[in-house]
């Protein structure tokens, strides 16, 4: 399958560069995947497409200030680091932008403890492909209390605006530090919506999904099927387990917020074959493309995403090609904001 059969023209003035200043205030494309059909609505309506019995899966990890601008104290060049996962201890998996620049055994220093010396310092030990660096951080203290002064919000490219406010890069329900982005379908959720809609009936359930490397890197290759995953540590606990299998057996909808709690959702259902779902962490690459079928999750609530992206892809695995492209150009059409901060679509 050639992935430019996932391209679609997307005029640059739609790419959200900033946040609404109310996260429900953003509009809502439905799509019903039996039939195609669209509406136009707001974010609010989710409301309607949801019913007493249904369980919405949140994705409740917190992204953490990944982007560190570093100097090379031999030549004073600036490095961009970027955090996307912790291997063991101080050693973490990383993109350096521009890399040529961070080769293997040099060193960065970022910040200043006012005599002259780094607060912090990273070592590059391994070097791989398209900016991919293994690097060792040394420091006095706490790393987070270091992370939190000296680094910032790892804001997608496409995004050229200052974020001026950190938190609304997090959703409201974030809790377990370790995301490099933000899963940005929960971005529109309030406190006061969720509320709302637990009055209508509607149960909540959480799993984990730190967002890492997949996120940053285009797709390369030409086919579909040639495409890797990088992996992503995932958990889900006994009691969210246990809301969606009740809610699943009582004839309820899974509704996944987000690809990131689809794919969750999909692998921790494909171990169990068919069973009622249980307590499990670990790496996940799954990779959902037409062809894909479906085994826990009903229903989705997600962003538009980029031509050619994997998870483009994915709705498409949920809805059909030729369904999502239709949709997408029709978005296009009525100048819906797109990516990050952009506006939702309900798959349903």
């Amino acid at each position: 399958m050639n992935v430019d059969l996932f391209d679609f023209e997307l005029p640059e003035h739609l790419i959200a560069q900033t946040p609404l200043m109310t996260r429900t205030d953003s509009r809502l494309l439905a799509l019903n995947k039996r039939n195609g059909q669209l509406e136009h609505r707001r974010f609010t309506d989710v409301a309607d497409y949801l019913n007493e019995g249904d369980v919405l899966v949140l994705n409740d990890t917190r992204v953490i200030p990944a982007r560190l601008t570093g100097i090379k104290p031999d030549t004073g060049g600036k490095v961009e680091l970027l955090l996307l996962k912790q291997l063991e201890g101080d050693r973490w998996e990383t993109l350096a932008k521009p890399a040529k620049r961070f080769k293997a055994g040099s060193e960065l220093w970022f910040g200043d403890d006012g005599s002259g010396k780094p607060l912090l310092r990273a070592i590059a030990e391994d070097e791989g492909d398209m900016g991919a660096r293994t690097i060792r951080f040394e420091y006095e203290g706490i790393f987070q209390e270091l992370l939190d002064r000296l680094g910032e919000m790892p804001l997608p490219p496409y995004i050229k605006e200052r974020l001026e406010e950190r938190e609304r890069y997090q959703t409201v329900y974030a809790k377990h530090e370790g995301s490099a982005a933000a899963p940005t379908a929960g971005l529109h959720f309030t406190e006061a919506f969720l509320q709302q809609l637990v009055d209508k009936g509607v149960k909540l359930a959480f799993v984990t999904l730190h967002v890492g490397l997949g996120t940053f890197r285009p797709m390369s290759s030409e086919t579909v099927e040639e495409h890797e995953m990088h992996s992503e540590y995932y958990e889900l606990n006994a009691e969210n387990a246990r809301i969606i299998n009740e809610a699943k057996a009582n004839g309820g909808k899974v509704v996944a917020v987000g690809t990131t709690s689809s794919r969750t959702l999909e692998t921790v259902a494909g171990r169990l074959e068919g069973k009622p779902i249980e307590a499990c962490s670990g790496w996940t690459d799954i990779f959902i493309y037409p062809g894909y079928s479906f085994k826990l999750v009903d229903a989705l609530i997600t962003n538009f995403h980029l031509p050619k992206s994997t998870l483009v892809m994915l709705v498409s695995a949920l809805a059909g090609r030729d369904t999502i492209m239709n949709a997408y150009n029709e978005a296009v059409r009525e100048q819906y904001r797109f990516f990050s901060f952009g506006d939702a679509m309900i798959i349903y």
